[in-house]
């Protein structure tokens, strides 16, 4: 299939999407590009994620990597940075919720990609987080990887305990393509 035919799939996320300390070949994007070519060879993944990235700086960054790469689908991950930092959970979701709504413009699908922060935020903080995935999904009316993470054992992070490692990629792949073929 020609390139001319492939319709673009974006990951908008942060280090939990860009691979972070290993090689980008090896994180879940990588590996899900590989799948879909070999089940959905009209898709091509385009990696826009940057570690540090949070929703707020993301929310100024949609409008151009969209027109850059024109996708048909966005998988949006990230908050996570945001919610490390202590951020107003009013502040998180309005920035996630401007580039869902932003993506959606042209008819873009939107996979929406939850995550949650350690429990040493507090449990009233951790929950008020947690809850602003399902929360934009069913406002956005947009399909949600409720964790990203899910099923990932401690022995599958690196040293700092946030990040997973190359051997958790492979199943952070198989949760968020269980969601994306409902889009594609």
């Amino acid at each position: 299939m020609s390139n001319a035919q492939q319709q673009t799939i974006l990951v908008f996320g942060d280090s939990l999407s860009a691979a972070y300390r290993m090689p980008r070949t090896s994180g879940w994007v990588h590996l899900l590009q590989q799948e879909l070519q070999r089940t959905y060879p009209q898709y091509k993944v385009v990696n826009a994620s940057i570690s540090g990235e949070t929703a707020s700086g993301g929310s100024r960054r949609i409008a151009y990597a969209l027109r850059q790469h024109s996708p048909s689908i966005v998988i949006v991950e990230l908050g996570a940075n945001d919610g490390l930092r202590g951020a107003p959970i009013a502040d998180i979701e309005a920035n996630l919720s401007s580039i869902i709504r932003q993506s959606e413009k042209s008819n873009r699908k939107v996979l929406l990609v939850g995550i949650q922060i350690p429990p040493n935020y507090g449990k009233q903080y951790t929950s008020q987080f947690k809850a602003i995935y399902p929360r934009l999904a069913q406002r956005h009316r947009i399909e949600l990887v409720p964790f990203m993470l899910d099923n990932i054992q401690p022995e599958q992070f690196q040293a700092d305990n946030l990040h997973p490692t190359a051997s958790a990629q492979k199943q952070i792949m198989q949760t968020i393509l269980a969601r994306l073929k409902l889009l594609l």
